[in-house]
């Protein structure tokens, strides 16, 4: 290699050398940002964390929260905080943040005396999953919604209530249970009902069929029947559409379908105020 080039190839190397050297050198002289919490005890940490959520200030408290677990791993107040910590994520709006620590402490403390509160909280979590700007103005109703979520909260409040028969919160898990039955019910009854408006008839009539044999006690039964009836005549079924309207009359009687008030079940995506 001529004498110039490994010149050039040794200067180059040196530039880039001391470039590093300076880069880094700044870097070091940039001061570190003080910790406020360095020398904090537990109890003041519980405290400030207490505090920044009572103020609504979720972000602080998760932070203030999980140095307090950091240092403070064995106490009452780490297990406390990770209690806390769950639920602030849930008031933040972050749902999945707030089951996957109402599942951790679960997992760490299964016998904890409030572990029920655990459960109920994931299972609220599921339950009010954000819907996002549009579902928001627009009043979505849950049963609108894929059902995926509605079955996971269904299933925590199930397991709420057979474990814990008596805690305070297995009333109000009861109430949510029918609320999210019902819902799923619904949620059936407007996929069958767009099976039927598009012709997918069979589609249509199976959809209601699973509403009747799944949600025996909910209110959709109707809306199903009704749907049932209309796919089976379209699709020239005319004992089961018989049987279908036998069915209904004897149990809605009263039905605003047999009146013409009623086309089709309720779809309130677009109410806007």
């Amino acid at each position: 290699m001529p004498r110039s080039s490994s010149t050039m190839i040794l200067r180059s190397l040196t530039a880039l050398f001391l470039a590093l050297s300076l880069t880094l050198t700044g870097c070091s002289l940039i001061p570190e940002k003080a910790d406020e919490t360095r020398g904090w005890n537990a109890q003041k940490l519980y405290s400030e964390a207490k505090d920044a959520l009572n103020d609504g200030n979720y972000q602080r408290a998760v932070e203030l929260y999980q140095k307090l677990e950091a240092r403070y791993p064995f106490g009452r107040y780490a297990q406390q905080a990770q209690i806390e910590t769950a639920y602030a994520h849930y008031k933040a709006n972050e749902p999945e943040e707030a089951i996957a620590a109402a599942d951790r402490f679960i997992r760490l403390h299964p016998n904890h005396p409030n572990v029920d509160y655990m459960y109920y909280l994931k299972g609220l979590a599921t339950f009010n999953e954000d819907l996002g700007l549009l579902g928001t103005i627009s009043n979505q109703d849950l049963s609108e919604r894929d059902p995926k979520g509605m079955r996971e909260s269904y299933e925590t409040f199930r397991e709420l209530i057979e474990r814990f028969p008596d805690s305070k919160y297995a009333d109000d898990a009861r109430q949510r249970m029918v609320y999210l039955t019902n819902a799923m019910a619904r949620y059936e009854v407007h996929v069958a009902d767009y099976y039927l408006r598009r012709g997918a008839y069979l589609a249509a009539a199976n959809r209601a069929k699973a509403v009747l044999e799944h949600f025996p006690d909910s209110p959709a039964q109707e809306d199903a029947l009704w749907i049932l009836m209309q796919a089976y005549d379209k699709l020239g079924l005319q004992d089961l559409r018989a049987d279908a309207e036998r069915v209904m009359r004897h149990n809605f009687p009263q039905s605003a379908y047999f009146k013409g008030g009623k086309k089709g079940p309720d779809k309130p995506w677009w109410q806007l105020w």
